[in-house]
């Protein structure tokens, strides 16, 4: 059984919601990879009392705990002081942290406050973590049947200690058997959808079904024991992708580096050598934007209505008009910009119709390739943002379908 870990974070502005929890989340995910099992993420304000009988009720059930905040020099800062009380351990002057907290002042030009001397105080029996980047030391012990670490609550600080300080060590003090998790990212399916799809596939009970929905994609994420077969393991994969089909565009915990629908396009892009022109409406440039520095993209238009693409177009019954056009623009694209690829992306509704979250429009995407047109048409609903953002992943979706031989057509 893989050892338990806590996750413990300090501070007013925490419990305030004034400052979103960040060191949580990103150390909960390193914990698990590293094979630590996380069983509660726990905040506490600037409390004394409170601060004492947390780190005490941890010390009794976790194997691991690491805790941020609380370390600065000010009087709400009480992480080492509530360690020393909840164990009977007396805060000890450390000369060598007091000389890198002096060193990090000099270097700066600036003359130290009194009130960082109170930095350099550690539990009694405490191992000093060293900080290069900030002001406060961190620091570990034991206590009770947990292995203590407590980390600055500056991101950026924390982050380099736990990466350069407490990763190297986690195991020589833990047996650790890191699970192993694969996400399969899809496209254009719901969380509904994937679960009506996925539910005749018998789950093997030691494996962890999950989902993750997000503004780009929806993953279905598969948590498999340390020590799981290979074959059986390949053989569970093939069968989610098997039902979810052509909406699958990566496979998060294989062997190869994955990302999101951009970025997984800009590796066949570059792969394949190939170029993009586009121009977009409903996107209102946000495609260019999630494709930006990808050098394959050699020219992007925003039009921000059909109206600004020169001519009235629109038509009762809207596809037939803006196919036509869409292709006639595409040739000219190609003819002018030079790219293999031409994308274009127009959509019927007024304006009434894409502000309003109550009523849908309907985006058609035209790909140009090998002189060879290949179109969709989606109907897109919600607040404005969600439109804009769905309409450039359909968009990019096209794209990456054709460059993957998938079918086009959803």
């Amino acid at each position: 059984m893989n050892p338990t870990l806590e996750i413990f974070s300090q501070g007013e502005e925490i419990i305030t919601g004034q400052t979103v929890d960040s060191n949580a989340a990103w150390l909960s995910q390193q914990a698990v990879d590293c094979g630590f099992t996380v069983t509660r993420h726990t905040a506490v304000g600037d409390q004394l009392s409170d601060l004492i009988t947390l780190i005490q009720d941890i010390s009794q059930r976790a194997d691991c705990c690491l805790c941020t905040g609380g370390l600065g020099p000010t009087s709400d800062d009480l992480t080492a002081e509530a360690v020393g009380n909840a164990f009977n351990l007396p805060l000890e002057f450390d000369a060598i942290a007091y000389a890198q907290i002096s060193h990090f002042f000099a270097l700066r030009n600036r003359v130290m406050p009194e009130s960082n001397k109170k930095q350099a105080m550690l539990p009694q029996g405490a191992e000093r973590i060293d900080n290069e980047w900030g002001t406060a030391p961190g620091f570990s012990l034991y206590a009770g049947q947990c292995w203590f670490v407590f980390l600055p609550g500056v991101p950026t600080e924390m982050m380099h200690l736990f990466r350069e300080s407490i990763l190297p060590t986690l195991s020589r003090r833990f047996q650790l058997q890191p699970s192993q998790l694969v996400s399969i990212k899809t496209f254009g399916l719901g969380e509904s959808d994937i679960q009506e799809r996925i539910k005749a596939i018998e789950i093997p009970r030691d494996v962890q079904l999950g989902f993750r929905a997000g503004t780009d994609d929806v993953q279905t994420k598969l948590l498999f024991p340390f020590d799981y077969p290979i074959t059986a393991k390949t053989s569970l994969i093939s069968r989610f992708t098997d039902v979810l089909g052509h909406h699958v565009f990566a496979i998060d915990g294989l062997e190869e580096v994955t990302g999101d629908l951009a970025f997984e396009v800009d590796k066949l892009m570059t792969s394949k050598k190939l170029t993009l022109a586009l121009i977009e409406t409903a996107s209102h440039g946000l495609l260019a934007a999630k494709c930006v520095g990808y050098e394959w993209l050699l020219t992007a238009s925003y039009k921000q209505s059909i109206a600004q693409l020169g001519q009235n177009i629109c038509t009762q019954d809207g596809l037939p008009n803006l196919i036509t056009h869409a292709k006639t623009l595409a040739v000219s694209l190609q003819k002018t910009s030079g790219a293999t690829c031409i994308l274009i992306q127009l959509y019927s509704g007024d304006s009434e119709s894409f502000h309003d979250k109550n009523k849908s429009i309907i985006a058609y995407n035209l790909l140009r390739i090998d002189d060879n047109f290949h179109q969709t048409s989606h109907s897109i609903n919600g607040p404005i943002k969600r439109k804009q953002n769905q309409a450039a992943l359909f968009t990019l979706d096209i794209l990456r379908r054709y460059l993957q031989n998938k079918p086009i057509n959803y």
